[in-house]
């Protein structure tokens, strides 16, 4: 009885032991599980030579499609915000959420953003006509695609 009890107690603590903490807060879209989460920071490092890149990262919100959130941006440490989209348009994020946490998983890019696309996301942060018609040239950028966002608590 001894041996069983003992046994018992090593095996919950090796379930507890290896056990993966999952985040706490707001889901969206597909589960983001915990693990080899990099600060939006080191993305452009982490990416190395690559165009694209699948992986997890975490950063602050400085912005959020005032439309129906749509898209949102996370601060970059050269002060120019990453704009987030979301796989297939499949969630939307709050628009109260500037100033948050986020946890991502998706897919990385080094890409160009045409005139048109600029300006509509101009539009869509309710910037005035002047300022729209000043985007006159295309701009390159990370971006993410979001599979799964979590809005953490803390």
């Amino acid at each position: 009885m001894k041996k069983i009890i003992l046994s018992l107690g090593f095996c919950l603590i090796g379930v507890f032991a290896f056990a993966q903490t999952a985040f706490t807060g707001q889901k969206f879209g597909e589960n983001v599980t915990p693990g080899n989460v990099k600060p939006v920071a080191k993305l452009e490092a982490a990416m190395g030579d690559k165009t694209t890149a699948d992986m997890k990262i975490e950063g602050k919100v400085v912005d959020v499609c005032k439309k129906k959130g749509c898209w949102m941006t996370l601060e970059m440490p050269n002060g120019e915000p990453m704009r987030v989209t979301f796989k297939d348009y499949a969630f939307f994020m709050p628009m109260d959420i500037v100033g948050k946490k986020v946890v991502l998983d998706g897919i990385a890019k080094k890409q160009t953003i045409s005139v048109e696309t600029l300006r509509h996301y101009a539009e869509d942060a309710k910037k005035t006509p002047e300022e729209v018609a000043k985007i006159t040239d295309p701009k390159k950028e990370l971006a993410f695609e979001a599979k799964g966002v979590v809005i953490l608590d803390k």
